[in-house]
């Protein structure tokens, strides 16, 4: 009999981590690890991200006009920057959704999935 091992956290291709923050902003404001916790939830807990890996994310989206923050409270009465989506985001974003199908079509036909 083996052991079941729980599968490890799965690596984030370069750029998909700015596409997991996008969408998870889409649904609303969130402060940073509001945002890891929303990507972590709404991936079926296969994505992890970590804060040395999110905030400089949220750092040049940011500076990319993607994403705005605005600092508040968060609901344990700490200060917070909350991030919600730019217009701008929102095109990106778009862009970025057809990026990854186009891609992840191409993988799968690689694989002879498609």
């Amino acid at each position: 009999m083996s052991d079941l091992v729980p599968p490890a956290p799965a690596e984030l291709l370069q750029g998909t981590l700015d596409l997991l923050i996008l969408r998870s902003l889409e649904l609303g404001p969130l402060h940073g690890i509001g945002v890891s916790d929303r990507i972590l939830q709404i991936s079926g807990g296969v994505f992890h991200v970590k804060p040395g890996s999110l905030f400089p994310a949220l750092h040049r989206l940011e500076q990319s006009g993607w994403i705005e923050g605005a600092w508040g409270e968060s609901t344990n009465r700490r200060r917070a920057k909350f991030y919600t989506l730019t217009k701008s985001g929102v095109a990106r974003l778009g862009d970025e959704k057809s990026n990854w199908t186009r891609v992840f079509q191409a993988v799968n036909r690689v694989l002879g999935e498609a």
